[in-house]
């Protein structure tokens, strides 16, 4: 496009080249002639009645301009040619910016569209996925009679407490064995090597096994205050075992009070 523009740009002969030099003095003078007329009637009159002149006097110029037919820069067509073709140029290089720009905003927008159309195809794919799973909950819904969830559960959670008690007593079984209460099954070997000890074991002294159900109902019935008071019925060595093994824990404020300890 450049090169074909300075081919159009060549040289004017000379003949076009004086016409168009004559043209722009005579314009040129026209140009002076007018300008002198204006200092001068700026000279001449006061600034109130210049304003209205000056409004006056271009409101008779554009009409004189409306009724006035325009004529051509030149009569000689070679001036008027590259005129054009200087002008053509001009309009072709202003197009292709609006082309690039307008090639710019498609693309940008075709990448919009490829990322949106993506999102779309996606969010179709989750909504299937989702009427899928839907579809199969009911199906197994309406498989399942109304009350099979229930009873489920209820069997499940009558099967756990058969299984608990079955550990409760199995625990009972082997502490009754290995840790009875201590003023039980005394030999009498071990009473006669006691018969100096003034001190007697109380009667009213709980088993081990009574003492550790004490401390899971109350963790199981009040969450919130797990501990257990010690009083003359607990045996000072089942506490200090428990204590010991890390089964319980004391209290950090009462050393009179023992909770389980919690196991993870």
């Amino acid at each position: 496009m450049m090169a074909e523009g300075g081919q159009a740009a060549a040289e004017l002969s000379e003949a076009a080249q004086g016409e168009l030099m004559d043209q722009c003095e005579d314009q040129f003078a026209q140009l002076e002639k007018l300008q002198n007329e204006i200092i001068l009637f700026d000279f001449c009159e006061n600034p109130q009645d210049q304003a209205v002149n000056r409004l006056m006097a271009t409101e008779a110029e554009l009409k004189q301009w409306l009724t006035v037919e325009p004529k051509l820069l030149a009569s000689n067509s070679e001036v008027l040619l590259k005129a054009g073709k200087e002008e053509m140029l001009k309009l072709c290089s202003e197009l292709e910016m609006v082309v690039s720009c307008h090639k710019a905003k498609r693309d940008k927008l075709r990448e919009t569209k490829e990322l949106e159309q993506k999102w779309l195809n996606e969010k179709k794919q989750a909504l299937i996925a989702a009427n899928d799973h839907v579809d199969r909950l009911q199906m197994e819904k309406g498989k399942l009679p109304g009350h099979s969830v229930l009873h489920d559960t209820k069997a499940k959670i009558q099967k756990m407490k058969v299984y608990q008690e079955r550990l409760m007593e199995c625990l009972g079984d082997i502490l009754e064995k290995h840790v009875p209460c201590p003023h039980q099954n005394e030999p009498s070997t071990n009473k006669k090597k006691k018969k100096n000890i003034t001190q007697e074991l109380n009667e009213d002294l709980i088993s081990l096994n009574e003492i550790l159900e004490l401390l899971m109902n109350k963790v199981l019935n009040t969450p919130h205050d797990p501990y257990v008071t010690i009083d003359n019925t607990f045996w000072p060595p089942y506490i200090e075992m428990l204590l010991r093994y890390g089964i319980a824990v004391r209290h950090h404020e009462n050393n009179f009070k023992i909770r389980l300890e919690t196991f993870c």
